[in-house]
């Protein structure tokens, strides 16, 4: 016998584990579905590792086979275009019409959004690195160096990278994201020691470029896959800073309206 006014069932929120699960899979099937991130994060960083390895159009600067330097470089770039470019778009959007802060209203809470967030771009960069590594290896990489410290450089790029992308998503306006985000992916790609050794440039401006979070993790990521270097401690310090800046001014200044 139920009393009366009550309900059984009892309507309610899901367990927030659940919400945050749904929510991640509900990002990564929309980022899979759209056919310009597709473009960006997977075929994009693919078809530059075929054709920079197998045609001799840039000086990589580098011994050896092409793609033992490039590989590393364009695993680099996937989590760039995911974490960073793709992210700050689609969530710019999702701001400008409306959506963030209906979710907001949700009983999903604003962290776990971004949580979620944050778990559908890693999903997705599992998926680019499974796929970019099976290219590169038929086309005769060969990996060196711990796989732990690859995953580790890997995840604090991804934060860097998120909470750079958060932040512009959540402080300019839609269209200015887009162009913004894009403008930076391109500049990056040509400075950030990705297809071109930083090694072209002069001293004066390496030394800033070396600083910068794309050219800690692409080159991380060569000393250790190619070189068999151990960890890159330099590397991974300037990392952790560019992801405790980002996020803790995408936390302070991102607004959801």
């Amino acid at each position: 016998m139920t009393a009366t006014g009550t309900f059984t069932p009892q309507p309610g929120a899901a367990p927030l584990h659940r919400m945050i699960r749904s929510q991640a899979a509900l990002e990564t099937r929309m980022l899979l579905r759209n056919g310009e991130q597709l473009l960006l994060t997977v075929i994009i960083p693919s078809l530059l590792l075929v054709l920079f390895s197998t045609v001799d159009i840039v000086d990589t600067g580098a011994d050896g086979k092409a793609v033992d330097f490039l590989a590393p470089g364009v695993l680099a770039l996937a989590v760039l275009s995911t974490a960073f470019t793709g992210q700050a778009i689609a969530t710019g959007f999702e701001r400008r019409y409306g959506v963030l802060k209906r979710l907001g209203a949700s009983p999903l809470p604003r962290w776990a959004l971004m949580t979620a967030k944050t778990c559908s771009v890693l999903v997705t960069e599992v998926l680019q690195v499974a796929l970019l590594t099976v290219i590169a290896l038929a086309l005769g990489w060969s990996p060196h160096g711990n796989p732990l410290t690859v995953a580790l450089l890997l995840l604090l790029g991804t934060a860097a990278f998120s909470g750079l992308g958060l932040l512009m998503a959540g402080t300019l306006k839609a269209e200015a994201t887009l162009a913004a985000a894009n403008l930076v992916f391109l500049l990056l790609l040509v400075g950030g020691g990705v297809m071109v050794s930083l090694d072209k440039f002069p001293d004066a401006v390496r030394g800033v470029l070396e600083l910068l979070p794309i050219s800690a993790l692409s080159g991380g990521l060569r000393d250790v896959l190619r070189d068999g270097a151990g960890v890159p401690w330099g590397d991974l310090g300037i990392l952790a800073v560019w992801a405790v800046l980002g996020l803790g001014a995408a936390a302070r200044w991102f607004r959801w309206e």
